[in-house]
């Protein structure tokens, strides 16, 4: 590759915003970083697609480490301009520095649970023997690093309690190292397994642990393509060299593998997927030595999970022809789906399951709404349990010898508060209220229903200040995802409390491709469907901008990962409908995504370009880096990123912006912001929480014209 010098561009783009009267903003020019283009051509089905940008896929070379460097001036730039992006950073230190404490959990003679003192980059675990003893101190993962960047990945204590594993995440890698530490003297022990990944911690008594983790990929381990997923099981007091490969074929690779021990110890449990939905199922008898791994399901046509076995029968959770989930046993003895029995049967409401004191809890969703119903072992309802209001609600799950049990009640307005529930009487007693400063008797949060582009009725949840006025004038997120079955429920922000307190709206829809409405619902955004999300998306934008919540002048839209695909193909098919565009950690280039790190396993959703020639054709059609279109005026776009994303690569950012810069022509910028030392988002530090958010929301009224705090 030829070296490559980064020099400003010729062209100077002068921001001229509409703003309101009162509120007069001063042009901010931006000079972009001139990207060097280079002659590579791709052929897929005999058609050449140019590829101009591909050596900034090459996250290790000098060139794209000073291209990133190049991108971020201009960026920081730009919103360092930005007169009021200093006032939006502290109003959300402000309101994040509150006390917040998760649900406990009893391991051996102690309860465990997480508090974060307010603006601590990570919460720290405590604990203590009794309502009535003092705390102590367990492990603070803010003394894993300096700049609070390492983050715990995962934990998991022996039935006993007296031993803990837990894994940690460097700079928000998906590679985690684990460590084991005696928990009576918090010393640790001399057992170390390094880079692990996509990896629970399940023990074996108190001997050992099963974990998964990828042979170490030729190239980058930040974008190195990663396929076959192994199970190891690591001896307590051994080297890591001598763990056992316990599943995993070099043959017949499975992208995904995973394990856990059932409550009395008894089975191993293992999960090999080859995609984010259907997996094969299989159980080993610990009791046994040298027994054979015994499959259950041996396809990977539907959804189960092992929840717990009891006298002989193993009770398992599935979708296999109930697309709303169900709950079904089995002997141990007679394991194949013709002998399944439903405990808990499918309903027209897509369900989860928890255990804990006895119980079998079902979680239902009832319009992206939660309700719970607690069952015996044999299916008999015992009752609907009475939650605090309409929202989410989750948790639900303990030791089968615990009486009282946790769970957490949240709503777009609620803050996450902690009830615990009694399993005999169904009573529910307050564990922890937050104290945040937020009132939410000033808001109001209502769930609609619009008419996407085919009919489909999609429900959506808008959330502002009572009182506002529908003249179209409100500065508005329209936050999305639509995909790989994940169910976007209620939830407090404390983040988006600044926006809403600025006169801002916050929509939410429960597109196609999630989960909300079961298996067939997340089919209905798959593939050769993956329009649908889209055309839901864009619908829901049409309806806040038709019933005047808020106009083209004054709507975001934002979403991450999944999310970011579906943001970058809603701007360019849709270039004129928002005034703002976040699209987050996207998946931007739907030629390529399967050949880094994991992406394979995301085709079940997708499809892939070499699966054939229409299949590349529908996703050449929508590919938001393909789709990017010279000389079209583009919303004013905020890419966001991390350099050590090794879950949706920056290279996919990286070259969209690249594009976008090159084709965009208007008075808004299109910039990058890339983050340092963080990755997809899991773990990352409070404060660059904070950073990010405030340049997202300062990035986004001024390019709407609306001040801070708004007049």
């Amino acid at each position: 590759m030829q070296s490559h010098k980064i020099l400003p561009s010729l062209a100077t783009v002068g921001l001229l915003l509409a703003c309101q009267p009162e509120n007069q903003i001063e042009n901010i020019d931006v000079q972009y970083p001139e990207t060097k283009k280079i002659d590579h051509v791709d052929t897929y089905w005999g058609e050449n697609v140019p590829d101009p940008y591909r050596w900034l896929e090459d996250d290790y070379s000098e060139e794209t480490k000073a291209w990133v460097k190049a991108q971020n001036e201009v960026s920081f730039g730009y919103l360092e301009k930005i007169p009021f992006r200093e006032a939006i950073r502290q109003r959300l230190e402000e309101v994040w520095n509150y006390e917040k404490v998760s649900a406990p959990s009893t391991h051996g003679d102690y309860q465990y649970f997480y508090r974060n003192d307010g603006l601590q980059n990570q919460s720290v675990l405590y604990r203590k023997k009794g309502p009535d003893t003092q705390e102590e101190l367990f492990l603070d993962p803010n003394k894993l690093s300096e700049d609070g960047t390492s983050s715990l990945g995962g934990s998991a204590f022996t039935k006993d309690g007296s031993l803990f594993a837990y894994a940690v995440s460097v700079a928000g890698s998906d590679w985690r190292d684990i460590y084991v530490m005696d928990a009576e003297s918090k010393t640790l022990l001399k057992d170390q397994i390094s880079d692990a990944k996509f990896t629970g911690i399940a023990w074996k008594g108190n001997e050992g642990f099963f974990y998964s983790t990828y042979d170490k990929p030729d190239g980058s381990k930040l974008s190195a393509f990663t396929n076959n997923h192994k199970l190891y099981y690591h001896q307590l007091g051994t080297e890591q060299s001598v763990d056992v490969l316990v599943f995993g074929d070099d043959n017949n690779p499975r992208r995904y593998v995973g394990a856990s021990v059932t409550e009395d110890g008894k089975y191993l449990v293992i999960t090999a997927a080859n995609s984010t939905t259907g997996n094969e199922l299989y159980i080993q008898d610990l009791s046994r030595p040298m027994s054979p791994i015994v499959p259950i399901i041996s396809d990977m046509e539907s959804t189960h999970y092992v929840v717990d076995h009891q006298d002989g029968e193993l009770f398992i959770f599935t979708n296999k022809n109930a697309p709303n989930n169900k709950l079904i046993k089995t002997s141990i003895a007679a394991l194949s789906s013709d002998n399944w029995v439903d405990v808990i049967a499918e309903t027209e409401n897509v369900m989860d399951i928890s255990t804990g004191g006895g119980s079998i809890f079902a979680s239902y969703l009832k319009d992206a709404i939660t309700e719970v119903k607690q069952f015996d072992y044999l299916g008999k309802l015992i009752r609907t349990i009475e939650l605090p209001g309409i929202g989410t609600a989750s948790g639900f799950a303990g030791k089968m010898e615990e009486s009282e049990i946790y769970y957490t009640f949240t709503s777009y307005i609620t803050p996450g508060t902690i009830y615990k529930y009694d399993i005999v009487s169904g009573k529910s007693e307050l564990h922890y209220s937050p104290k945040v400063q937020f009132d939410p008797s000033q808001y109001e949060s209502k769930q609609i229903f619009y008419t996407s582009k085919d009919g489909t009725k999609v429900p959506m949840i808008i959330t502002h200040k009572k009182g506002l006025k529908l003249d179209g004038k409100n500065p508005t997120i329209l936050y999305g995802y639509g995909g790989f079955g994940v169910s976007l429920t209620p939830s407090f922000s404390i983040a988006t409390t600044v926006w809403l307190e600025n006169g801002g709206v916050y929509a939410v829809p429960n597109l196609r491709g999630g989960g909300e409405y079961g298996e067939n619902w997340h089919l209905a955004g798959t593939k050769q469907q993956k329009q649908n999300v889209f055309d839901d998306f864009i619908a829901a934008g049409e309806y806040l901008i038709k019933e005047g919540y808020t106009s083209s002048d004054f709507l975001a839209l934002r979403g991450g990962s999944n999310g970011g695909l579906l943001v970058g193909a809603v701007m360019t098919q849709r270039p004129e409908l928002a005034k703002v565009a976040f699209p987050a950690v996207g998946v931007l280039d739907m030629l390529r995504y399967h050949q880094f790190t994991s992406g394979a396993g995301w085709a079940y959703d997708y499809g892939t370009a070499d699966d054939s020639e229409e299949m590349y054709r529908y996703l050449k059609g929508y590919s938001p880096l393909h789709n990017l279109k010279a000389r079209t005026a583009y919303p004013a776009t905020l890419v966001t990123t991390a350099d050590h994303d090794d879950r949706v690569v920056p290279a996919h950012s990286f070259k969209f912006a690249a594009t976008l810069q090159e084709v965009h022509v208007g008075d808004h910028p299109v910039l990058i912001r890339i983050e340092t030392n963080a990755g997809h988002g899991a773990g990352k530090p409070t404060s660059m929480q904070i950073a990010e958010i405030a340049d997202i929301y300062a990035f986004g009224l001024y390019n709407m014209g609306v001040s801070f705090p708004k007049k």
